[in-house]
């Protein structure tokens, strides 16, 4: 099994990334994740090109939460995909 990063990881690599110190990067990991929070208990789908969507739908007892990954990642995990450009 592959190794798991921690959110720490997230934002050092974000930080390095962005040019940005971990604070700075921690507080916008923290923020992608509240905004997609919010988004998602108001029932709302979100879809990060690139990446993939996120699917909820409320169920009479329960909600259906899906994730239907982007073109790159299918063609990172070998999935069937129209992506050419570079992973």
């Amino acid at each position: 099994m592959s190794e798991r990063i921690k959110k720490e990881d997230v934002a050092r690599r974000l930080a390095t990334r962005m040019d940005t110190d971990e604070a700075t990067a921690t507080a916008w990991v923290d923020g992608v994740i509240e905004t997609l929070y919010e988004a998602f208990k108001a029932g709302e789908s979100v879809t990060l090109p690139g990446f993939g969507g996120f699917f909820v739908r409320p169920e009479p007892k329960s909600w259906v939460f899906k994730f239907n990954p982007g073109q790159r990642l299918r063609a990172l995990f070998g999935w069937s995909s129209t992506y050419t450009g570079k992973l």
